[in-house]
């Protein structure tokens, strides 16, 4: 087997069939061996019935629970046949010859990992790669819109090496994953790829961005509530740095991170923006 795609999905059925469809319809003359594996966090909407009933040739992994996405990947990856893995979120549309591509790619460059360029549904980029979360990153992401002004985060128009990519789009071989140590299961949902590929360059790996395998990304698809990213954000950060810094350097995000939340706060309760405000409260207590 040259290549096993893992799909972890919690609650996305028509974005699954989406997904899948596109998979086998981009991958019908494909000129290598692919598994594709769904991992499935105790759907409750019909995503087993239509796994059962229409994706025959797909692997599936029935969790009695919602595991969240890193260990729900784990799970993938040592069920895994293939030599490389591709890490595809539920909510991902392949497009033309974009999983091609990013095998080909990863064939050539194996001691690395790679994404590829995510689009929104309107067709416009969407910003899917950037620099490692140093202490300045943070503050510029938090206090300086660094996002919005594409410094913290950002689509290149070329190959690029990076420090990140989207987990939503991944791939690198199996034993780099393995070599690395997997997803940190401590993680629930969000910013679990930024430590793994942490811990990648850590061991010498690169990560690449490439733009020419394009996927239609939806996002947060998981997620039922809008204020559960931000939550999710702030305990990923919260974790990454307990986990790889000292002291000093997380009680300079801690102080980042509740500056952001009294902000976002006070101006949520001065324009009237009550989720806004009860996003941010509900960040503070995970900080």
């Amino acid at each position: 087997m040259d290549l096993s795609i893992i799909i972890p999905s919690y609650n996305t059925k028509d974005l699954l069939v989406r997904c899948l469809d596109s998979i086998f319809q981009n991958l019908k003359n494909a000129q290598f061996l692919y598994e594709v594996i769904v991992v499935d966090n105790a759907s409750n909407d019909g995503s087993r019935d239509i796994l059962n009933k229409k994706y025959t040739q797909v692997i599936k992994i029935f969790n009695n629970k919602n595991l969240g996405y890193g260990r729900a990947n784990n799970q993938g990856i040592h069920g895994a046949k293939g030599k490389c893995i591709l890490l595809l979120n539920s909510d991902i549309q392949v497009l033309g010859s974009g999983i091609e591509s990013l095998y080909q790619f990863i064939c050539a460059h194996p001691r690395s990992f790679a994404g590829g360029k995510l689009l929104n549904e309107d067709g416009n980029p969407q910003a899917s790669c950037g620099p490692m979360y140093t202490l300045p990153v943070v503050a510029m992401m938090l206090l300086a819109q660094g996002d919005t002004l594409g410094i913290t985060r950002y689509s290149p128009l070329a190959v690029r090496q990076v420090d990140w990519v989207s987990g939503a789009c991944l791939i690198g071989a199996k034993q780099s994953f393995a070599d690395v140590g997997f997803f940190d299961e401590g993680i629930f949902m969000y910013m679990e790829e930024i430590d793994l590929l942490y811990r990648a360059k850590k061991k010498g790996y690169a990560v690449f961005f490439q733009p020419e395998a394009r996927f239609i990304h939806t996002g947060a698809a998981s997620s039922n509530k809008r204020r559960t990213p931000v939550v999710n954000i702030y305990r990923g950060l919260t974790y990454f740095y307990r986990k790889h810094r000292g002291p000093l350097a997380v009680a300079a995000v801690k102080l980042m991170l509740l500056t952001k939340a009294l902000a976002a706060i006070v101006l949520g309760r001065m324009i009237g923006k009550q989720d806004l405000s009860l996003t941010y409260e509900e960040a503070l207590r995970v900080v």
